[in-house]
Parts: structure tokens; C-alpha cells; sequence
């Protein structure tokens, strides 16, 4: 699956870039339609500790998912989007199976 990357107001490191392309990769196990993902990674100038805020556009035939998490750390908050993204994923599936 091919992921697309940016990180608004830091410089995101390749550990964080190669734990989103694998945990992103783990989504095709679900669904093995996905075409591509579309990742921004922001941080917010507030004084929470919550200031990390993962968006994620994952797109499949035919539709787009978005999901969108704020976390202490990027890790948590990608990690939590594809559990999101699984459940998603798998009511689609199930939805395209009823109508066929």
C-alpha cells in the first residue's frame, strides 16, 4: 500500500515513518482492496499533554475513509486511528458481501 507522510510544525524520524507504514500495511489483512493512505501528523501549541493529532485518509474502491485522533504520543494515536480503520474496514467488507 502506498502512504503518504507529512508531518505539520515537526520533522517526523524514520522510526515514526517505518511504525505507520507497518501498522498502515497490517490494514490489508482486513481489506485487501485498499489503494493508498494519506497520513498528517500535526502538533498543536496548547499546554494539554494531549497535542498530537494523527489524521488519516484511507482510500478504497469506490470510497475514503477519515479518522482523526489526538494522543500523548504519535505511536498511540496511529495505533489507535487503525484499530478504528479495522472496524471500518471489516463493516464495509461485510456490507459489500451482503449486497453481491
Amino acid at each position: 500500500m502506498k502512504v503518504n507522510a507529512q508531518s505539520v510544525n515537526f520533522n517526523a524520524d524514520q522510526t515514526l515513518i517505518d511504525f505507520l507504514q507497518t501498522r498502515l500495511d497490517k490494514l490489508e489483512t482486513f481489506y485487501d482492496k485498499v489503494i493508498s493512505a494519506d497520513v498528517y501528523m500535526k502538533v498543536e501549541n496548547t499546554s494539554s499533554k494531549e497535542n498530537k493529532i494523527v489524521e488519516i485518509k484511507l482510500n478504497i474502491p469506490g470510497d475514503k475513509f477519515m479518522i482523526k485522533k489526538q494522543c500523548k504520543k504519535f505511536e498511540e494515536a496511529v495505533d489507535s486511528a487503525c484499530n478504528s480503520l479495522e472496524r471500518k474496514l471489516i463493516k464495509h467488507k461485510e456490507k459489500s458481501r451482503v449486497q453481491a
